[in-house]
């Protein structure tokens, strides 16, 4: 064989060539000797045995079997199918040959013997078919062995083996009959399914027509459902590998078996409050196939979204938030994991679905007569959970809830009305009978009395979604009025001053302890979940603007918020954001509280460069740039299964993170909050310039100089009036244009750190100037265009114009030739008529002459042919004559004088 020739000179080299010759090699060498050479049985088996060993043991074992040995232990398997003892052997052997040996790792750039071994055994489609044979025996350990060799080579090189079996006849249908058969062998084929299935979309489409659904689910019953152990894991594994990237799979699933199997799944039996490892790692596997039918399909599939829809309408037919909720909130026992991904499978079903939005808002957990709300038993979660998985898997539920679903945000909002102040600052414990908004005031306020603002910061997160873009429910929050938890503090206070209270109290809070305690560690998303709320509820709300700005050390707090060098990149970003919306959707006109107010006070107090270097820096940020649309989950695997089950940890470990790479800050700065901060951006720029370049709308001060002076008659009064109007509009103009040629520039630049001082600005000369040549520069332009456009015209003119006189050309050329035909036609007819006139005589006597010269010469060379003739036959005659020995000379003489005298007589006779 080639390859082994090849794989010699590998060993050779891995090794060199003292140790090509080694022990282990000539060992290997004795042992395949005796097994292709041998005579008696027992010796083969036995050499087969000690083989087996050698290569289950050593990687040098290994690498000299490679070498030499698969010619021999595949003619084994060729040519002596029936001792099953050397057929057992040879599969074992090739088995031991293609696992890698851990407790042997050498250099990762070490040659991997078990991995050149799998790659020249899967090299030829012949060995495979070979393999694949074998599994129609009826020897237990020989199908056994045969798969396990299948599934080692599929691990080593999983490409080449995916092709191998698809261009051999019925390869898969041989497989899939393997889960039919005794449960170890099923188990096997079942794994080495699962491997074959997890990239091969053609693969995936015969296993699902050789019918793979049905197999699955007769084996998870039979295996005790989630109950059961790994076997149920390998099945759901297979299940999703088939739905993951294939929307025909998922209609043929649901047209044919439906849903109904894959919902028994769900269902809780027995003890349900005993949860081990491998039923958590079942119940995850079946909500990834739960997530899998609610995206339907990938996202290059035409046919994804109308199949998405379906089946989140079906799957909600067949009553599968009663599961999810008894796993997700009913079921507290329930690992962490496991709510939350059911949490987001809710979350995944009511998106952008108005019939499941409907079916949530109406759903009620609970037995009679303590039937609650759904959504209220999900925010008591938000609100008490101790993990920050199961906070953000409740976030997210809202999120999809509120989400372009204007009725159930009305309808949340509705519900907030304020509780007696008994129940305000009552404990969590009795919030069983308030309404969802109730409930969410509750926690709202709870908390500020032992200074504990996570619980606040997680209502502000649910209040963001129930408020954004719905302006309507943004008035009705802007109505709510809170007690102070003590007379002695003063009266109600609207709920948006209360937020920006514990904004900053959480910023007081931080300064306090620079430690890495558990407060401070909260305190890195509480301010930035409570600035998204206020950013959400200023957007496009002038009210809110207006009640924001009723307190004037609200503004202070917020420029001091900007330009403190102490809090984290994202708070002073989202500060510069807010006051930014102070600007743009401010309408009022009272003097300190309009948008040109607010602009001079971040010019003052912050700086236009600084303050625009705040957007800049948090664009820049690991939170706004790892922000992405949609981040698939990773499939669940053997490998997968054991992380994803002790997720419960993650969320108390990564509490101690004082980065912007907070879990929860990731969660709740989405795609869609990051492109709006944007486009908010965008607008605060526009709009900082606009209000540099225009006056203020009411001027309040009087000048001394507008008043008449005594003795001052009216002509001087009115030219001393017009000079000075004429003065300040000219020093007017100039300021605005230099604010505005000033707010351009740090517009443009932003995240220059030059002072807007440092930079030389034109004057309203200059600015005048620029316009002038700006109005010119457009009317040459204009002008431009008109000329372009009649030369476009005359262009087209006088290419018309050309193409008609190159036709005109052309025709004359053609007449011009016909004309010349015609007249050397015509010259030579007159020709011949001017001599027939002339009657030439001479010449046709010539020409007569001519052709009776030309006949006298034609039969002159005729005569002479015939005397050439008649001469040739002399000269043969005379030959003869002289071989006869006759005197040919003297014959001619004889006959010349007879020749002479007939020619005298016949004178004579004319005479």
């Amino acid at each position: 064989m080639d390859l082994v020739a090849k794989y010699q000179g590998v060993v050779g080299r891995v090794f060199g060539n003292e140790n090509s010759g080694s022990s282990e090699d000539s060992y290997v060498e004795r042992l395949l000797d005796r097994i292709s050479n041998g005579v008696l049985a027992e010796d083969r088996r036995a050499a087969m045995l000690d083989l087996q060993s050698v290569v289950t043991e050593s990687r040098a074992g290994q690498m000299a079997f490679g070498a030499m040995g698969f010619p021999v232990i595949l003619s084994v398997l060729k040519e002596e199918r029936d001792d099953v003892e050397m057929v057992r052997g040879a599969l074992e052997t090739l088995v031991g040959a293609l696992t890698p040996l851990d407790h042997a790792k050498g250099p990762m750039n070490e040659v991997q013997p078990a991995l050149m071994n799998s790659d020249l055994l899967s090299r030829e489609v012949d060995n495979i078919s070979l393999l694949l044979s074998l599994l129609s025996e009826e020897d237990f350990y020989v199908r056994y062995y045969t798969l396990q060799l299948l599934t080692a080579l599929l691990t080593n090189s999983p490409q080449r083996l995916q092709e191998a079996i698809l261009s051999i006849p019925r390869g898969i249908t041989r497989l899939m009959d393997m889960l039919m058969d005794r449960e170890v062998i099923r188990n096997e084929a079942l794994l080495l399914l699962t491997y074959l299935t997890r990239e091969a979309e053609q693969i995936q489409k015969i296993v699902v027509f050789e019918g793979a659904f049905e197999k699955i689910f007769s084996i998870i019953k039979e295996e005790g459902g989630s109950e059961g152990g790994v076997v149920v894991q390998d099945c759901l594994e297979l299940l999703n590998n088939l739905l993951r990237n294939s929307a025909s799979n998922q209609v043929l699933l649901r047209e044919t078996m439906g849903f109904d199997q894959l919902l028994s799944i769900l269902k809780l039996r027995g003890t349900t409050y005993r949860f081990t490892q491998q039923k958590t790692i079942n119940l995850l596997s079946v909500l990834e196939t739960m997530n899998l039918l609610i995206m339907g399909g990938p996202e290059t599939d035409l046919g994804r979204d109308a199949n998405k829809l379906t089946n989140k309408t079906v799957l909600v037919q067949k009553k599968v938030l009663d599961h999810l909720f008894m796993l997700g909130v009913e079921s507290q026992w329930a690992p962490v994991p496991v709510r939350c991904t059911a949490l987001h499978s809710i979350g995944d079903l009511i998106a952008n679905h108005p019939k499941n939005l409907e079916e949530l808002a109406s759903k009620r957990l609970g037995e009679e007569p303590d039937l609650e709300p759904a959504l209220n038993s999900v925010l008591r979660i938000l609100l008490r959970t101790s993990s920050k998985q199961e906070f953000m898997a409740a976030d997210y539920l809202f999120k999809n809830f509120c989400q372009q679903n204007p009725d159930g945000q009305t309808m949340l909002a509705s519900t907030l009305i304020l509780q007696p102040q008994s129940m305000i600052y009552a404990p969590f414990e009795e919030d069983i009978n308030m309404s969802f908004g109730s409930m969410l005031l509750h926690g709202l306020t709870t908390g500020e009395n032992e200074g504990d603002l996570e619980t606040c910061s997680r209502a502000a997160s649910v209040l963001s979604h129930v408020i954004k873009g719905n302006n309507q429910c943004k008035e009705k929050v802007l109505q709510i009025q809170l007690e102070a938890p003590m007379p002695t503090l003063g009266g109600p206070e609207p709920l948006l001053h209360r937020m920006v209270k514990y904004l900053a109290l959480a910023s007081s809070m931080k300064s306090k302890d620079g430690k890495s305690s558990t407060s401070t560690s909260e305190n890195v998303f509480v301010q930035p979940i409570i600035l998204k709320l206020l950013i959400i509820w200023l957007s496009d709300c002038p009210n809110a603007v207006q009640c924001f700005l009723d307190s004037r050390p609200h503004l202070t707090y917020l420029l001091e918020l900007v330009s403190n060098p102490t809090t984290t990149v994202c708070v002073r970003g989202l500060a510069a954001v807010l006051l930014g919306e102070c600007v743009i959707y401010n309408k009022s006109n009272a003097s300190g509280r309009d948008a040109f107010s607010i602009v001079d006070a971040i010019s003052q107090k912050v700086g236009l460069t600084s303050y625009f270097l705040k957007f800049d820096e948090m664009q820049k940020s690991s939170l706004f740039t790892s922000a992405k649309p949609f981040l698939p989950r990773k499939p669940l695997t053997r490998s997968t299964a054991a992380s994803m089950a002790e997720i419960e940890d993650v969320g108390n470990e990564s509490s101690d993170q004082k980065n912007e790479n907070h879990p929860m800050l990731t969660s709740v700065f989405d795609s869609p909050f990051v492109y709006f901060m944007k486009r908010l951006e965008a607008d605060i720029r526009e709009k900082i310039v606009e209000a540099y370049s225009s006056p203020k709308t009411q001027v309040t001060v009087v000048p001394a100089e507008l008043e008449q002076k005594s003795g001052e008659n009216d002509v001087d009064y009115i030219k001393r009036l017009k000079t000075f109007v004429e003065k300040q509009c000219h020093e007017i103009q100039d300021l605005l244009s230099r604010n505005a040629t000033l707010a351009e520039d740090l517009a443009k630049t932003g995240g220059n750190n030059s002072s807007p001082l440092e930079r030389k600005v034109s004057g309203g000369s200059d600015r005048v100037q620029l316009e002038t040549m700006r109005r010119d520069l457009q009317e040459a332009s204009q002008r431009i265009e008109m000329l372009k456009a009649e030369k476009a015209k005359a262009e087209s003119e006088a290419s018309t114009y050309k193409n008609l006189a190159g036709k005109t050309e052309s025709d004359l050329k053609s007449l011009s030739d016909a004309y010349n035909s015609l007249e050397q036609a015509n010259f030579r007819l007159e020709k011949e008529v001017k001599a027939l006139k002339n009657g030439d005589i001479e010449a046709l006597k010539e020409e007569a002459r001519e052709e009776a010269l030309k006949e006298s010469e034609a039969e002159l060379n005729d005569l002479l042919v015939c005397l050439g003739q008649e001469q040739s036959k002399v000269d043969k005659l005379g030959n003869r004559l002289r071989e006869l020995g006759e005197d040919v000379d003297k014959l001619l003489e004889d006959i010349g004088d007879d020749i002479g005298a007939d020619d005298g007589d016949d004178e004579e006779d004319e005479e």
